[in-house]
């Protein structure tokens, strides 16, 4: 089993790890022809046997160079060593290879943070949640990092300015959220409320004395009289009559829209067909696999496919007929496909949950199919996206 939790490392940062313990390999693929030499090392590596697990790691690699598994658990093989440096090159050629994988990011900003620098951390943190907006652990991590750098920001405004305490009690806050128990004790600050103030006095004033007016005349008012105006008669308005010509003009353009319209909308119904198409040739492989059908499952790969360098046909039915005989249960699920169509090739991206009794993978694939005799077939398959 690939996936368990994860562990913290003396940043305070989250680090995926392998195995139990604790490596995620959501991003990478897992083909059954390699899954028990990752089982191997990480076996060698959760029981401690750092070097026999590289030395492992390393013949595996001399044959399968760009293997992203592997790359990723020697990274980890190597963090376990303290060999840092290493580990970060490691990540660091993996964010380069497969750019969409957030795992690498997370890890790089592991060791990055645990070496004080935090600016790196923080980058790679943002990449990882660009490549996976989901990620959890690189958002929690990331919440540390800003921590961190808002901690030492406070501390060197108090290197200024001693006596600032609205630094020192932020200071002390962030210092409790990422762990850091030195700097001495938390400064108390001295809230003192102001004193009420005496109720003003209100002196009696003599009112005022009130003349009395002389009476004032009516006087009044004449209203002019207004001559009603005379109402304007209604203009009659004579309606234009259409012009024959013009009308016939707007209703060529409307056919012609309407046209379109319903070509359109054909010509995506039948888009919409031909990509079902290929997703049920897509399902119906991955039943065969689920099934242990050995035929069914061959015959969903084209006589065009592209074999593994230095392969024959023959032999690479043969391995993989061996690798799904030999279990005694496998299900393959199908996620989130994304499927285009040009012509007679079709793309489909999908992630792939591969449970078996000796193997589980949960990793991403790309399948590219080929239209032949109006059977959609499976001529190339590889990991990623």
């Amino acid at each position: 089993m690939f996936f368990a939790p994860r562990r913290t490392f003396n940043s305070g940062l989250r680090y995926v790890l392998g195995r139990t313990l604790a490596l995620s390999l959501a991003g990478f693929c897992v083909f059954p022809a390699l899954a028990d030499d990752l089982t191997d090392v990480s076996q060698l590596l959760r029981s401690g046997q750092h070097a026999a697990a590289l030395t492992k790691a390393d013949a595996f690699l001399t044959k399968n160079p760009r293997d992203a598994q592997m790359r990723f658990l020697k990274g980890v093989i190597l963090t376990e060593q303290s060999k840092s440096a290493e580990a970060i090159t490691i990540f660091s050629k993996l964010t380069e290879d497969y750019p969409t994988l957030p795992e690498p990011y997370n890890n790089l900003a592991v060791l990055y943070a645990s070496s004080g620098q935090y600016e790196k951390a923080r980058t790679a943190l943002d990449m990882a949640i660009r490549t996976n907006p989901t990620y959890a652990t690189a958002y929690e991590n990331l919440g540390d990092v800003h921590a961190k750098l808002a901690s030492q920001a406070y501390d060197k405004a108090l290197q200024l300015d001693n006596t600032n305490t609205g630094a020192k009690s932020k200071l002390t806050m962030v210092r409790t959220l990422v762990g850091n128990t030195t700097g001495g004790t938390n400064p108390k600050v001295a809230v003192v409320a102001a004193a009420p103030s005496a109720p003003a006095k209100v002196e009696a004033r003599p009112e005022p004395k009130i003349e009395p007016k002389a009476p004032v005349k009516e006087v009044t008012k004449v209203e002019p009289k207004v001559e009603p105006k005379p109402q304007a008669k209604p203009e009659v308005k004579t309606e234009a009559k259409p012009d024959p010509k013009i009308e016939q003009q707007k209703l060529a353009q409307k056919q012609e829209a309407d046209a379109k319209r319903e070509a359109k909308a054909k010509a995506n119904a039948a888009a919409d067909a031909e990509r079902d198409q290929v997703m049920s040739a897509v399902n119906a492989w991955a039943k065969a696999w689920s099934a242990r059908d050995v035929k069914a499952y061959l015959n969903a790969y084209s006589s065009e496919f592209d074999l593994p360098a230095g392969q024959a046909r023959k032999a690479w039915a043969d391995e993989r007929r061996a690798r799904i005989e030999d279990k005694d249960r496998i299900s393959v699920k199908i996620e989130t496909p994304q499927v285009n169509v040009s012509g007679n090739t079709a793309t489909v991206k999908f992630r792939q949950i591969y449970d078996s009794d000796r193997v589980k993978a949960n990793s991403r694939k790309t399948l590219v199919l080929i239209k032949q005799s109006g059977k959609w077939q499976i001529k190339q398959e590889r990991a990623g996206s």
